[in-house]
């Protein structure tokens, strides 16, 4: 297995294409992970593509596709409009004591101005929904969570009032 030369590249595409040569799920991932390249941060992406070098390999190339297939499909700016405590959020974002749960991308399909409900410095109380640059919580650090399962914005409301 070639190993990611993360120096020939700033944007990280090349390192990317480097990490998935050859082989069909290899292939899927290379085109999965530019796609999901803007909801992550630089750091965890070259985590990311690092570990598609290691022992786990296989299961990181498999993260990035099935991480594309999440936000290739998730609901655009007011799909979810009128669901109220039904709406799905589909990405969790965490920094700190900080978290972000995205139930829409941005309709244009990047990360300028999701919608989602954030809860800042644990502070349940204050917690709102409103718009969320996922850009912008990216570069100050913030990771998505690889393990989030969708949740109902009732669920995720009723689970963070219980801790």
């Amino acid at each position: 297995m070639t190993t990611a030369n993360q120096t020939t590249s700033t944007n990280g595409s090349e390192s990317c294409n480097t990490m998935v040569e050859g082989g069909n799920l290899r292939q899927r991932a290379t085109d999965a992970a530019q796609r999901v390249k803007p909801f992550l941060s630089r750091m965890q992406f070259f985590t990311m593509v690092e570990l598609c070098q290691g022992e786990e390999g296989n299961h990181f190339l498999k993260m990035f596709i099935d991480l594309a297939q999440c936000i290739d499909t998730m609901p655009k700016t007011y799909e979810q409009d009128g669901l109220g405590e039904k709406a799905l959020a589909h990405l969790h974002y965490f920094m700190g004591a900080s978290d972000w749960f995205v139930l829409e991308k941005d309709i244009e399909g990047g990360t300028e101005q999701a919608f989602g409900y954030a809860i800042l410095n644990g502070d349940v109380q204050c917690a709102e929904l409103g718009y969320i640059s996922i850009e912008e919580i990216t570069q100050c650090g913030a990771e998505l969570d690889l393990y989030f399962n969708a949740l109902t914005l009732a669920a995720i409301k009723k689970q963070r009032r219980s801790n």
